[in-house]
């Protein structure tokens, strides 16, 4: 099995040519990428660079300020929606496609479903959202197959919860959040009696801060006294354990499931083995942010990969911006030793600022440290952000999403470094710079060895920090090592995160010699990835000595010491004497 190698795209900024996008930018004059536009040209580059899924993100419909099909499909109330596109995760029709990303959209399904077949001709997995705990403040769905009823149609409005009930209401009391809820259009919105916010805003009056877009889903959970309604079985997991299943059935190989611990885990524990059952190689993916609650929800709610933000990323952000010490990696793949193979590593997504940003590396050309120690710590999956690897910046102002370090995803836009790589549909390096050129070609160096070479996708880890910890020839602040090994293969990984050269003496230790077979001695070997040639001498709890550059790394292969091949010479000598 492949380590997965996942790709995250906005298909609506991805592909989008318009050269000069203008903040706040109707669909009219700033345009959208289509689906149509993933052509297999796009998606073999993105296999040859080492990925092996696609996740691609505000597919389902979602609320917006556009009109499309001649008004057939009319806009949503401009006070509700954030930006001119709208939020992807303020779902108004699950059973539908974006029409922004249609080329016909009255076809827009049927070119969605096209684009499955061609990812998996490319041999990439694709994978779309599941946005499990609310939906749009209106919610109305044209396309729902026959039989199934919208959420909230048959509430009950006079309570607050009701364990049938799809919405929390706030009896009695209009929605009245606390900023000017008119200021983006002349039809005032009206929702009474208000629904609790998406983010547990379980009153009327929520703030701009706040999911004001979205409206939370009830899944039994009644938070007036905490108690839990499960049997029989809510209607709100009926519905959404259709809506899987009905994605599923598009021939999809997976969902990224958000903001999951807002749901309770009773309702995966239910939903995720019934849709495993009917389609058993679908994966889940859940975005979660607490340690504490990992384990559950690998084993009792039956997710098959989880986010790692709040551990290995947030280390990783802290080593680049706040001065954190390389030491502290080790404490990360502690807190889940067990269950390392199951995180999801990532620099970027659409949640956090850009690597080359001003608020993380504020260059791009730092990344290298970073990428191979969340790449290749684990077995577990990785994951790119698109124009990632061509050093994306996020210094854009595109509307409502500002000047703040990130990719819109509320805006009709289009950026400047992937417009170039795309090249109207060439997806060649040709209009590049020398610097992107060379950053694309590290990326698709680290993101191919992942599956290239089995120490990584398959072998086992071993840190090296805790016996270079007293070691004068380590400086354990800013510098970080480790082995992944197999039977056959041993990879030694020096990592340099200050930005300057180091001469780094690396103690492998007698317990690492054993468990990973090396081999002693005098050697000769070339780096996997800028195929330097180096000698190097490797002692037991003596320093190998490798210079490093400023925000860089090696990987070394080792040499494998084979206990049967050694006895058998030594047993052929004997036989000589």
């Amino acid at each position: 099995m492949e380590k997965l190698i996942i790709y995250q795209a906005f298909p609506r900024i991805f592909t989008n040519t318009v050269p000069d996008p203008v903040p706040d930018g109707s669909y009219e004059r700033n345009g959208s990428g289509k689906l149509n536009d993933l052509s297999p040209k796009l998606l073999k580059s993105l296999r040859k660079m080492g990925v092996n899924c696609l996740w691609l993100t505000g597919i389902i419909e979602m609320a917006t300020k556009t009109a499309f099909d001649d008004g057939k499909i009319p806009a949503d109330n401009p006070n509700v929606v954030k930006g001119q596109a709208g939020s992807p995760y303020a779902i108004k029709d699950y059973y539908d496609v974006a029409p922004a990303l249609a080329t016909d959209v009255k076809k827009r399904m049927k070119e969605f479903e096209a684009l499955v077949k061609r990812t998996h001709q490319a041999d990439l997995k694709l994978i779309i959202d599941f946005v499990p705990n609310h939906t749009a403040r209106v919610y109305h769905s044209d396309s729902a197959p026959v039989g199934i009823e919208d959420f909230g149609r048959s509430d009950d409005f006079s309570k607050f919860f009701a364990p049938s009930n799809n919405y929390y209401y706030i009896t009695n009391q209009r929605f009245a959040p606390c900023f000017d809820i008119e200021s983006e259009g002349p039809e005032p919105y009206v929702e009474f009696p208000a629904k609790a916010t998406g983010n547990d805003c379980f009153n009327a009056f929520c703030d701009r801060n706040d999911w004001y877009e979205t409206v939370k889903l009830n899944y039994g959970f009644d938070p007036g006294d905490w108690s839990t309604h499960f049997e029989p079985v809510p209607d709100t997991w009926l519905k959404m354990l259709h809506i899987l299943r009905f994605w599923a059935s598009k021939g999809i190989d997976g969902f990224r499931c958000d903001m999951v611990f807002m749901v309770p885990g009773e309702f995966w524990h239910w939903a995720i083995p019934q849709v495993k059952a009917d389609y058993p190689d679908i994966i889940f993916i859940g975005e979660i942010y607490d340690v504490d609650s990992y384990r559950p929800f690998l084993d009792y709610c039956h997710f098959d990969y989880l986010y790692d933000k709040v551990n290995l990323y947030d280390t990783l952000k802290g080593i680049a911006c706040h001065n954190w010490s390389a030491a502290q990696l080790s404490s990360c793949w502690q807190r889940i030793d067990g269950i390392g193979d199951s995180m999801l590593n990532f620099l970027e997504n659409h949640d956090e600022v850009r690597f080359a940003s001003r608020e993380f590396a504020d260059d791009p050309a730092k990344v290298v440290p970073y990428l191979v120690t969340s790449a290749m710590i684990s077995r577990g999956p990785f994951m790119i952000y698109y124009g990632q690897e061509l050093g994306e910046m996020a210094h854009d102002n595109e509307g409502f999403a500002g000047d703040n370090n990130r990719s819109t995803i509320f805006d009709y836009w289009s950026y400047d470094t992937l417009r170039r790589w795309y090249h109207d549909g060439k997806c060649d390096n040709a209009l590049l710079t020398p610097q992107e050129k060379w950053l694309r070609g590290v990326y698709s160096k680290v993101l191919n060895l992942c599956n290239e070479n089995e120490a990584i996708s398959k072998g086992e880890f071993f840190d090296l920090m805790y016996v270079n910890l007293r070691n004068p020839d380590f400086d354990p602040h800013r510098h970080f090592a480790f082995l992944r090994y197999t039977e056959d293969s041993i990879l030694l990984f020096i990592i340099n995160f200050s930005g300057s050269t180091s001469s780094i003496g690396v103690i492998v230790p007698d317990l690492a010699f054993h468990m990973a077979n090396i081999k002693e001695g005098i050697f000769h070997s070339s780096d996997l990835l800028w195929n330097h040639d180096y000698t190097y001498d490797i002692r037991r709890d003596e320093p190998v000595r490798f210079e490093v550059g400023p925000y860089d790394a090696l990987i070394i292969p080792l040499e494998v010491f084979h206990p049967t091949l050694h006895e058998e010479k030594l047993s052929h000598v004997s036989d000589e004497k």
